[in-house]
């Protein structure tokens, strides 16, 4: 098990929890109140900065039911935080797109995150032909 040192920027949001056994995504929560109007954008404070270990990074998206509760989309489709990111001031934030007029209330789950362990180091070795079977070239179906 991995231990994480976390930052709270805010008091008026849970604290995070890992629920064993239903999955190893942890919800995020706005750590302010938010209004926005259809086609605005803002990055949403999560109140929370962390110090990953070293070769790992987390990944942000948004919760299934974002869109559905709160028509907002994000902008970067999957947030990126390396191990880098560890200061006292790297605030994780969430850039949304308002789809309609919309309230996000404080503490009010809107996003989740993961850590996963970095890509490993690769070589490109350019070669004339592939071994794998051709399946067209579009999709999986080969079809357009």
């Amino acid at each position: 098990m991995e231990t994480i040192k976390i930052k709270y920027f805010t008091d008026k949001i849970d604290k995070l929890t890992y629920i064993d056994g239903k999955s190893d995504w942890i919800d995020l929560r706005a750590a302010e109140d938010v209004d926005l109007k259809q086609g605005e954008f803002k990055l949403i404070p999560l109140g929370v900065a962390m110090e990953l270990p070293k070769g790992y990074e987390a990944h942000i998206v948004p919760r299934s039911s974002t869109f559905k509760n709160f028509g907002i989309i994000q902008t970067n489709h999957q947030g990126v935080v390396d191990c880098s990111y560890c200061g006292d001031n790297d605030q994780w934030f969430m850039p949304v797109y308002a789809m309609r007029d919309t309230h996000i209330s404080c503490n009010d789950r809107i996003c989740q995150f993961r850590i996963v362990e970095n890509q490993p180091k690769i070589v490109f070795d350019e070669v004339e032909t592939l071994n794998g079977v051709d399946r067209g070239g579009f999709g999986s179906t080969g079809k357009q």
